[in-house]
């Protein structure tokens, strides 16, 4: 045994509990085929894995293959379920696939009732998103607001106040009411003169003419009445020019009549504001 450097080593010697070095030929070194893992994807197939990667398909391609193209497979089903398509979910989902920019932009144009371009942004894709949750927060904010206003006046006189239910319900039925019945028989009308407009395009263009009401409703919280009738006044004009302006290109070319037909849609959206004023907005304090 020798030691140097601060290191020991063993000599080649009998070491007792030792165990003797193997002597011999060197064993074969074994040799792997060239891979390429190095590489991904691998530039070889192997087995059912392609040179480019894609998602595993089915055997027969029955589910894998596109078919004629997605709007050709609902024309064609909707072909072949007739009238029954109008109760299916599919059919009303082309009508929601809209941006929250979109929405956005169509309140805003809403706002702006001399513009008459409105129709024009959304011949191609009307939607009932925007409509629907128009409809609906303008429903509960008028019954709430009428319902707060009603409230603080029968405090400020120090009258006991009960809460009527039946605010949400009128409110419910006014509104969902309006935007379904008016823009349907518009569009009978206006097929009957034979200048037929798209039935969803009214819907669409009725439903954000509605918006200008909620802000409307939230500022007759002040207890003047004649501001109250002001903004009822204001926001009815609004809503009433957006909507005739919009349509009045496309009732031009039903005939003389068109100016009757654009005069009944103004005075019926004034009328609602009428009505939205009188009913929610009209506070009457018992003396009991």
């Amino acid at each position: 045994m020798m030691s140097g450097g601060g290191y020991t080593s063993i000599d080649n010697q009998k070491v007792s509990g030792s165990v003797p070095a193997a002597t011999g030929p060197d064993p074969a070194a074994v040799r792997f085929t060239d891979s390429n893992l190095q590489t991904f994807p691998p530039s070889e197939t192997q087995g059912k894995i392609s040179a480019v990667f894609r998602p595993p398909q089915d055997a027969d391609d029955t589910f894998s293959r596109p078919g004629k193209g997605a709007k050709g497979s609902s024309d064609e089903s909707g072909q072949a379920t007739g009238w029954f398509s109008m109760f299916s979910v599919a059919a009303y989902k082309p009508y929601f696939d809209v941006d929250t920019s979109d929405v956005v932009e169509r309140i805003r144009d809403s706002l702006f009732p001399f513009k008459d371009s409105f129709n024009e942004k959304t011949t191609d894709n009307p939607d009932l998103y925007g409509p629907f949750w128009i409809c609906t927060t303008l429903i509960f904010v008028a019954a709430a607001i009428g319902t707060f206003v009603t409230y603080l006046a029968h405090k400020w006189q120090k009258k006991d106040w009960n809460y009527d239910i039946n605010l949400i319900t009128w409110s419910a039925g006014l509104f969902y009411g309006y935007v379904t019945v008016v823009p349907l028989g518009l569009y009978l009308i206006l097929k009957y003169f034979s200048a037929p407009s798209g039935l969803v395009q009214l819907f669409c263009l009725y439903g954000y003419s509605l918006f200008v009401f909620i802000p409307a409703s939230c500022l007759s919280i002040v207890p003047i009445e004649i501001f109250r009738w002001v903004i009822a006044g204001v926001a009815g004009f609004m809503s009433a020019t957006f909507v005739a302006v919009n349509l009045r290109a496309h009732i031009v070319s039903s005939g003389e009549r068109w100016f009757l037909i654009v005069a009944g849609i103004f005075l019926l959206q004034l009328a609602l504001a009428v009505v939205l004023k009188l009913y929610f907005f009209t506070i009457t304090v018992s003396s009991h």
